[in-house]
């Protein structure tokens, strides 16, 4: 068994992967209950890119953020646990950009503005 974090913004996805006969499941729900159809390739794409979805069985625990910063949680860890599994495929994994971890965070508010970058209207009369 594979353990492996994936972060995004406030997201954090733990993977554990194992062979198996390719189900998924995230916080004990199957991946169709859990997630909208149109994120599920983004979450399976590092699976197709070395053509083995069917060999593995991953348990998914992830908590924060929206579904779009948990999918890209959960394809990090996936793409570091593959990689763990056999080092051959780092070289695809990394050609796509999956092992690179997004750092972008949301920017905090300041005081006297409207939003972090955002100022209220100035009246000069």
């Amino acid at each position: 068994m594979i353990h492996t974090i994936g972060r995004r913004k406030r997201s954090l996805a733990r993977i554990y992967l194992k062979l198996g006969n390719g189900s998924i499941t995230i916080n004990s729900k199957k991946l169709n209950q859990y997630f909208p159809k149109y994120i599920h390739h983004k979450i399976l794409y590092p699976i197709d890119i070395i053509e083995k979805l069917d060999e593995f069985d991953i348990n998914i625990k992830v908590f924060g953020g929206g579904f779009n910063g948990q999918a890209e949680a959960i394809r990090l860890a996936i793409s570091r646990a593959l990689c763990k599994y056999d080092i051959k495929n780092r070289k695809k994994l990394k050609a796509e950009g999956l092992l690179t971890r997004d750092s972008r965070e949301v920017e905090r508010k300041k005081f006297g503005q409207k939003k972090a970058r955002k100022k209220y209207q100035f009246s000069k009369r």
